[in-house]
């Protein structure tokens, strides 16, 4: 259960230091994980990235000091991480609906995100399906682009949809997604759409190769259709797995999605039986 100690205690720190000038790099420095792992942990968890959960939990704050008294906005602003009342009022209002000049009127209805609180629900063990494999460095051909954390689940799939919109599956068909953050942080990664680099061939303009490093992997089938079911073993490699985890530790900022071909199946990748994996590097600790 560490990892839900951890998340926990990165609650409380966030909790208590909400007013101050926090990010995902401070919280995970405070419950000694790299932010890199420490960013998917929370995520997988809560369903919110580290800085969505401080984001709202602000604006929930300055909501309930405008209905309570008389603060001015430009305070509330300067006291919940805004440079200026107009970046603030734009933030408030997408998050409540209304501006902050509208939030003192009697009646009307803000939104509320109270402090997040884990409960562990004992349901019997679990069968959660891996394999611990060494592979030999390799180098993949791919599309490459560079994602933010906190929108990533949404841009990805939206870039898969622009790279077979315009039609440069020619050039890769997109065997695997490979996720890199070097320097394991807390901002961005990069997202390469990639199969296997052949290297008797040319590479096309707009293309990137990259060298996948000898790892040993820790590697999970994900059987059913996309995208379920490889968000939700995603989801269960970090809720179930990872907190079992006693011989090994993640050993760098790689994550593998391979997939089949979808013209071996029926429905595609829709198909009920449609194969994915995903791959983990991990060392022991």
């Amino acid at each position: 259960m560490e990892w839900m100690k951890t998340i926990e205690d990165a609650v409380d720190y966030i909790e208590t230091h909400i007013t101050e000038d926090i990010d995902t790099e401070a919280v995970a420095k405070h419950v000694s994980i790299s932010p890199f792992y420490f960013q998917k942990g929370f995520s997988m968890l809560c369903g919110y990235t580290v800085a969505e959960y401080i984001r709202n939990r602000r604006l929930a704050l300055a909501g309930g000091e405008l209905i309570a008294g008389s603060a001015k906005i430009i305070d509330l602003a300067l006291k919940y991480g805004y440079d200026s009342p107009d970046s603030f009022t734009k933030a408030f209002t997408r998050f409540h609906g209304i501006t902050p000049s509208m939030a003192r009127r009697e009646g009307v209805m803000l939104k509320s995100f109270a402090p997040l609180k884990l409960t562990i629900s004992l349901k019997g063990g679990y069968l959660m399906d891996y394999r611990i494999t060494k592979k030999e460095s390799f180098t993949v051909l791919g599309a490459s682009r560079t994602f933010g954390y906190e929108n990533a689940k949404q841009e990805i799939p939206a870039f898969w949809d622009e790279h077979y919109a315009q039609k440069k599956c020619r050039y890769v068909e997109g065997h695997f997604g490979v996720n890199i953050d070097c320097f394991m942080g807390n901002e961005s990664f990069e997202y390469l759409i990639a199969d296997l680099y052949n290297p008797v061939m040319d590479i096309p303009e707009g293309f990137v190769t990259k060298t996948i490093p000898a790892f040993t992997w820790a590697v999970f089938p994900c059987i059913g259709p996309m995208p379920d079911a490889l968000q939700d073993v995603n989801t269960r490699i970090f809720s179930e797995w990872l907190p079992a985890l006693k011989e090994y530790e993640f050993a760098a900022g790689y994550c593998i999605e391979m997939y089949d071909r979808p013209d071996n199946y029926p429905k595609g990748t829709a198909d009920e039986n449609y194969r994915t994996e995903i791959w983990i590097p991990i060392t022991r600790k």
